[in-house]
C-alpha cells in the first residue's frame, strides 16, 4: 500500500512540475496557418516565411513579443492597453486569443467593452499554429 502510494505522490509531482504551454502539433499549425495568411504574413527582415496579406501584424517573432508592439502595424488602442499592461505572447495565451480575440482582451483588461481588430475565430487547431508560430524558424524567442 505504501508503495502505491509513492508512485501516485510521484506521479502528480511529476505532473504538476511539467511546464505550463499550450501543447500543439508544428507540422499541423503550418498546414493551418494556411487559414492566418489572409490577414497575415511570416517575414523576417531577410526572410519571407508565408506571404501573406497585412491586414493584421507579421507574426515573425510574435511569441516573447509584447502585445501590440509589432513594427508597422497599427494596433488597436484595447491590444496596445493589454501590452501596457504586461500581456506578452506565449504559446499558450496567444492560442486563448486566436479562439476568441475580442473575449480574451475583455478578460485581461477586465473591460467588456474592449474589442480586436481581429474578428477570426479559431476554434479547432489554435495549440498547433500557436506551436507554429513558437518555431525558431519563425523567430520565437528562446526563453
Amino acid at each position: 500500500m505504501t508503495s502505491k502510494f509513492a508512485v501516485t505522490a510521484i506521479a502528480a509531482l511529476v505532473a504538476l512540475s511539467a511546464p505550463a504551454f499550450a501543447e500543439g502539433d508544428v507540422a499541423k499549425g503550418e498546414k493551418e496557418f494556411g487559414k492566418c495568411k489572409s490577414c497575415h504574413t511570416i517575414a523576417s527582415a531577410d526572410d519571407v516565411i508565408v506571404k501573406g496579406g497585412k491586414t493584421g501584424p507579421n507574426l515573425y517573432g510574435v511569441i516573447g513579443r509584447t502585445a501590440g508592439t509589432g513594427e508597422d502595424f497599427k494596433y488597436g488602442d484595447d491590444i496596445v492597453a493589454a501590452g501596457e499592461k504586461g500581456l506578452v505572447w506565449t504559446a499558450e495565451n496567444i492560442a486563448e486569443y486566436m479562439e476568441d480575440p475580442k473575449e480574451f482582451l475583455q478578460e485581461y483588461l477586465g473591460d467588456k467593452g474592449a474589442k480586436s481588430k481581429m474578428t477570426f475565430k479559431m476554434r479547432k487547431n489554435q495549440e498547433d499554429v500557436a506551436a507554429y508560430l513558437a518555431t525558431d524558424a519563425n523567430g520565437a524567442v528562446s526563453n
